[in-house]
């Protein structure tokens, strides 16, 4: 098996080391001209047909990284995108996920890849075409449309707020909030709440296929650039007991809260404190699309060997 190029992007934070890093590993030249990776397509390998590496190598490898996620840049089947994205955890394959997209595209971009469209990266994956808006000083992804919403099952909900540590009159609402990761929306009264979680990992692992995210505002009125509201995401079926930075989880969130009236069009999210990172989510509402947005910053360049 060739070498191939690698990288490894911090995501949603505005300093090194403060976000939720991805890698990448570019299987194809993904559109790019004149950027690194023209000569990475393995020998023999069909550019618009199977991939280079089965799925079970993307797996084994997204378990050897052990971060929230890893990601394989591909061609593109669609004519209308820029690449082909699959995203691996620990534990299995996701149909989206949200600080991999941009982190994935930060790394497309920092090959030399050219957009078709000017100022907008188009992703596929098996969530469908995700626009990435490349903004002054970060980029954003156009929250995808959710493919389960409303209230939870009372039974699921107390079983979640037990896993949380909470009790279920302190849920002040929860929804599906599922955009391919199967979420959990569920709002708090405030930010310290959240941020004083500590929950069972055991007894949310046990909630089959449902990921919890929860969230909080900060009193309002707080300094210029403070946080609106703190994030936290626990995921351990997914091999992640809490996620650093979560763009997904944060783009259903804001699907649902925005469009119940229950937060602003524009706000800003605090996630991975509890972690020692620093985590800041944009979003923003315009006329058509709910934006997440944030800063990428690729760390790590170099190449891969992994035999098949």
């Amino acid at each position: 098996m060739p070498t191939v190029p690698f990288r490894q992007v911090d995501v949603f934070a505005e300093s090194a080391c403060r976000g939720n890093p991805v890698a990448v590993v570019h299987l194809s030249d993904g559109g790019v001209r004149g950027g690194d990776l023209a000569d990475s397509v393995p020998s023999g390998s069909d550019p618009a047909g199977s991939d280079p590496w089965s799925t079970e190598t993307m797996q084994r490898f997204a378990r050897w990284t052990n971060l929230s996620e890893t990601t394989f840049l591909l061609p593109p089947q669609d004519p209308g995108a820029d690449y082909r994205l699959r995203i691996f955890t620990p534990g299995g394959e996701l149909p989206f996920a949200g600080h991999p997209t941009l982190g994935s595209a930060q790394a497309w971009l920092d090959a030399g890849g050219e957009p078709r469209a000017q100022g907008v990266v188009v992703q596929e994956c098996a969530a469908g075409l995700i626009r990435v808006r490349l903004e002054a000083d970060r980029l954003a992804f156009a929250a995808p449309p959710l493919t389960r919403s409303g209230a939870p099952e009372d039974q699921l909900l107390e079983a979640a707020a037990r896993a949380l540590g909470i009790t279920p009159d302190e849920v002040v609402a929860a929804s599906w909030v599922d955009n391919g990761p199967h979420w959990l929306g569920v709002l708090l009264r405030d930010a310290e709440t959240v941020l004083g979680l500590r929950p069972d990992f055991a007894a949310l692992e046990a909630l089959e296929e449902t990921e919890v995210g929860v969230i909080g505002p900060y009193p309002a009125g707080g300094a210029p650039g403070a946080a609106d509201y703190e994030v936290r995401a626990f995921c351990p079926d997914l091999g992640v007991p809490e996620d650093p930075v979560t763009g997904s989880l944060n783009a259903g969130l804001a699907v649902w809260l925005v469009g119940a009236g229950l937060a602003p069009a524009a706000y800003l999210v605090s996630q991975g404190t509890v972690l020692g990172r620093a985590g800041r989510v944009h979003v923003t509402q315009d006329s058509d699309d709910l934006w997440i947005g944030g800063q990428a910053h690729v760390l790590v360049r170099g190449t891969l060997d992994l035999p098949a």
